[in-house]
């Protein structure tokens, strides 16, 4: 059975070292420029630097955005910013724009580039035509069936490889082409300024045509219109593999590190347990569908790989995730004494019992026996969000086991 690779969104260094730790092939990442996350932390030179050492280490790639639709006054700026890249050594770039991938064609001629989803690709023979031009890889537009995606694979050449989501949020417009931010908000999602207008709320009123009535069904604070469920393709891996994807890849690059570590540790057990053993990945499925479920979601779809989605696909009610568990913080460092380094994120108390995630798979149930400040003060919790805390949990962790509370 061929290899295939789990590519994970990080938004931040810290959050890209989970990745590498919890299972990720490959990462992607924006730099400060060029990339559609505006709002992200997104990776100054320097952690690009850091980020990419840090992953190839571990074996594992780093790619990078630059898949902005540009403009005129962007061009120049790309081959400056491609010359400071080129020094970095990403695997490669994920790019939209047919001017910026001649200029990265251009400045950076031994980096893979990548075709992000943002360009539209529902062929074969736009598949081709980016194949002749030296893309490696085409990011398969988010509404394509297996189907089509099968029938992608099987006109296209072998060695060309084909990425497609497979887990995160669904954008409400085609590919990501959506003009709502720059309408309603000034704010262009194709330029990395999205402010997320498909999950506010709306009343629908038909003003010239009385007496024509269309089917929206609101309470008092309207209704989420476009407001569609994640996609979880986690119970269809066999699915996937068979209409020969190269590449899962997961949204998210604006998610916490719980987020990621969860749907990390998850899609790679269930990659994993399939190429070993289609029975042993049916026998486990419980287990990938139940882990998956205590990350943030807006409740779980299918998307287009099965036919296009009908009315069960939205969510009309609220825009708010399910959170059923809350991250804590992130093992920093393992003491002597057994005690454990880490940041906080959210409080916790003396006295109560939280989950250790592993990236092994385990999870370890513990009681918080102590907490002190960095001057060794004890405390019955920590009131301020980001504290450096010192915590005797009565087990031994290591870096990057991440602390969490069941809310459930």
């Amino acid at each position: 059975m061929k290899s295939i690779e789990l590519l994970i969104p990080a938004g931040s260094l810290d959050i890209l070292k989970t990745a590498v730790i919890y299972g990720a092939d490959a990462v992607y990442l924006g730099g400060e420029a060029f990339g559609l996350r505006a709002k992200a932390k997104n990776f100054t030179g320097g952690e690009i630097r850091e980020g990419i050492s840090f992953a190839h280490a571990h074996g594992v790639k780093v790619y990078i955005t630059a898949n902005i639709l540009a403009h005129n006054e962007d061009l120049k700026e790309a081959e400056a910013y491609f010359c400071e890249l080129k020094e970095y050594g990403p695997d490669a770039l994920i790019i939209s724009d047919p001017g910026i991938f001649s200029i990265a064609r251009q400045v950076m001629p031994e980096t893979d580039i990548h075709i992000s989803t943002q360009a539209n690709n529902t062929n074969y023979g736009t598949y081709r035509f980016w194949h002749s031009l030296g893309a490696k890889r085409v990011v398969s537009a988010r509404e394509l069936s297996l189907k089509e995606i099968r029938e992608i694979r099987g006109h296209i050449p072998e060695e060309m490889e084909i990425e497609s989501f497979v887990h995160g949020a669904m954008c409400i417009s085609y590919s990501g082409r959506c003009l709502l931010s720059s309408f309603l908000a000034g704010r262009d999602a194709n330029r990395g300024a999205c402010t997320h207008p498909c999950r506010w709320s709306y009343h629908l009123m038909e003003e010239s045509r009385p007496g024509e009535y269309m089917p929206v069904f609101e309470n008092e604070r309207g209704t989420f219109l476009f407001n569609s469920k994640d996609l979880c393709m986690i119970g269809h891996i066999p699915e996937m593999i068979e209409a020969g994807i190269d590449s899962f890849k997961v949204e998210g690059r604006m998610k916490t590190a719980l987020y990621v570590a969860v749907v990390t540790r998850a899609y790679r057990k269930a990659i994993d347990d399939y190429r070993q053993d289609p029975e042993k990945y049916r026998g486990n499925l419980w287990w990938y569908q139940e882990e998956i479920g205590k990350c943030t979601n807006r409740q779980f779809t299918t998307g287009f790989y099965f036919g296009k989605p009908d009315e069960s696909a939205q969510i009309y009610g609220s825009s708010t995730y399910q959170k059923n568990y809350t991250y804590l913080g992130t093992v920093e460092k393992a003491m002597e004494d057994g005690r454990i380094r880490i940041e906080q994120k959210n409080k916790f108390l003396v006295g109560e019992e939280i989950e250790v995630m592993k990236p092994d798979g385990q999870n370890l149930f513990v009681q918080v026996r102590g907490i002190t400040d960095e001057e060794g003060n004890p405390m019955e919790s920590a009131p301020h969000a980001r504290q450096t805390l010192y915590v005797d949990l009565g087990v031994r962790l290591d870096p990057f086991d991440i602390l969490r509370r069941d809310e459930r």
